[in-house]
């Protein structure tokens, strides 16, 4: 077994500080290296979709791979969302799965599946740990893999990796009998690349057809992105110079920095095709993942930007979300506007005013506009709710929007300014599956920083075993908004029309989380009106009162009158 203890000493020679694993027989080796390594933090969690979860919520919150380990059989199968979420969202996890040796696949034997490339399409790498390391050679070869697997999921794009460990009985050390990590264990490491605009991609920047009209109408859009000082100055900078309009949604982690537009969501859904032409850019520049706002995604795609740049360091293919990609420059972005910011001038940034004052203007409307909308006097609803608890944050938090409603909502209030909020969300994949084990595992991860989840019901309820572990999370608050279903089938159109609403799409449930609370030792605020949210708010979010849940119950019904007539007030506003 000695090639297989080195695995904890190969991960914790790259920097991994951290493993999250299930228990099992068959990944017993595996468990016993990593759980008596020295330089190791290892954390159980019983539930295995939970656990990958958690893992991806500290990769991300530490932005380094983090490892998991598991049984053999459908163990592994069970990270597969959370795969796929790290895939998409670029996070480095390091998976491995223990397995049966090849001999005993397929016949019969408990817990046993086909394992080899378990995720498919969905992982960046999959690796097979030799199942007999006797031989010099193949002790070379296992610990070539865990190295090769550790860089590759590090490396630009980030991502998931398998690595597939055949172990044969007995699993167990004799009693008295040692785990040793050999000093001397092969480590390869790689230390990546950094890039600068080339030559050619400079050249075809300053030689572009029309440059006046081009870079007077110019839009840069920031998608979902880890926070970047570097980046976020590099773009102020470059705003300053070109007169360029920066929108963001929440989730870009650059809005109140940059001057950005961020109340885009409102704005563009008015129906004034005049206003909307108005705000058509000539150029438009394109940073980060996934966007939240269909507003501006239909905005962008119904008036077309001539030229479209998008900006990535690696090799990945680009997607062309707005159906007018025309170049991609693959270099990191604060590098390239910070090349680019120097070739503009006073006089373009003054050329460039007139579109950048049109997007401006609007967002100034947009945000009279909430701030009238909610001051007048409404009965007890979800929007409203999810407004107030979105003010009453605490500063430096790292805050995780639960996919479905969550997410939509901040994105249409954005965040309260000057609180250096950190945004994260499983935008990935955008599934519901794993939104309260990300928040946990990022709580673990920074134990002295605020961890604020805001989720709705069914996201909640999906992934109650999040809680399902042994390790205290004092400074973890998760707001709860309870409308007993599906609530969002009754906001969107399409369900909300069909005589199936009730039983198919928003599928009432009764629950609430009171018991939940208990069980997992969550301080527990129930609270179903305005006077007993705003009096809640300042005892749950103090940091004295430890891990906490607040459960905001509202009607399903009065919620979706509430946001049809918000949407009604905006398409008048705008019209």
């Amino acid at each position: 077994m000695q090639a297989v203890h080195n695995i904890a000493e190969i991960c914790a020679r790259h920097g991994i500080t951290d493993v999250v694993l299930s228990p099992g027989s068959r990944s017993a080796p595996l468990t016993l290296a990593f759980a008596r390594h020295p330089d190791l933090t290892v954390r159980v969690v019983p539930d295995e979709r939970a656990a990958a979860f958690i893992a991806l919520g500290m990769a991300q919150a530490q932005q380094r791979a983090v490892v998991l380990v598991c049984t053999s059989g459908t163990a592994g199968l069970n990270y597969a969302p959370a795969v796929a979420e790290a895939y998409f969202q670029h996070i480095p996890l390091v998976i491995f799965t223990a397995d049966r040796p090849p001999e005993w696949i397929d016949q019969l034997d408990g817990q046993t599946i086909r394992q080899r490339n378990l995720y498919g399409a969905h992982a960046k790498g999959t690796f097979d740990f030799p199942v007999d390391t006797s031989h010099a050679d193949a002790k070379w070869h296992s610990a070539r893999i865990v190295n090769e697997a550790i860089n590759l999921a590090q490396a630009k794009p980030a991502g998931p990796v398998q690595v597939n460990v055949p172990l044969r009985e007995p699993f167990y050390p004799k009693q008295g009998e040692e785990i040793r990590y050999e000093q001397d264990v092969k480590i390869i490491r790689d230390g990546g690349t950094e890039t600068s605009l080339d030559a050619f991609s400079k050249e075809s920047i300053t030689n572009q057809p029309d440059p006046n009209t081009l870079f007077n109408r110019t839009l840069v859009v920031v998608a979902q992105h880890t926070l970047d000082a570097e980046l976020t100055e590099a773009l102020s900078v470059f705003c300053r110079r070109s007169g360029a309009t920066i929108v963001a949604d929440v989730i870009s982690n650059v809005g109140s920095e940059v001057s950005a537009v961020s109340f885009q969501d409102i704005f563009l859904a008015g129906p004034n095709p005049e206003f909307l032409r108005e705000l058509q850019p000539e150029l438009l520049i394109t940073v980060g993942n996934s966007l939240i706002s269909k507003a501006l995604k239909q905005f962008l795609r119904k008036y077309p930007a001539k030229k479209h740049w998008h900006i990535q360091p690696h090799t990945q293919p680009v997607a062309d979300v707005f159906r007018s990609l025309t170049d991609v420059f693959r270099v990191n972005p604060a590098v390239f506007f910070q090349e680019l910011g120097p070739a503009f001038s006073q006089e373009n940034r003054l050329a460039a005013y007139p579109f950048s004052g049109n997007w401006q203007a609007a967002n100034r409307r947009a945000t009279d506009l909430l701030a009238s909308f909610f001051s007048a006097e409404a009965p007890f609803n979800e929007f409203s709710a999810f407004r107030m608890a979105l003010e009453a944050i605490p500063e430096l938090t790292a805050l995780h929007l639960a996919n479905s409603m969550a997410v939509r909502y901040a994105n249409i209030l954005g965040l309260p300014q000057g609180r250096q909020i950190e945004v994260f969300a499983n935008r990935g994949t955008s599934g519901i599956d794993g939104c309260n084990s990300t928040a946990v595992g990022a709580a673990l991860a920074q134990p002295q920083r605020p961890v604020v989840l805001l989720t709705g019901d069914v996201a909640f309820f999906y992934d109650r075993n999040a809680f399902w572990h042994n390790y205290p999370t004092p400074n973890l608050r998760v707001v709860l908004f309870n409308n007993h279903g599906g609530g969002i089938f009754r906001i969107i159109d399409g369900p909300r029309q069909q005589p199936e609403l009730d039983e198919f799409f928003e599928t009432h449930q009764a629950l609430t989380a009171e018991n939940t609370a208990r069980d997992f030792n969550l301080r527990y605020f129930p609270v179903s009106s305005f006077a007993e949210l705003e009096s809640a708010l300042p005892v749950f979010f103090a940091p004295e009162t430890g891990a906490a849940l607040l459960e905001i119950t509202t009607d399903s019904k009065t919620n979706a009158e509430f946001f049809e007539h918000y949407r009604t007030t905006v398409k008048t506003s705008f019209s």
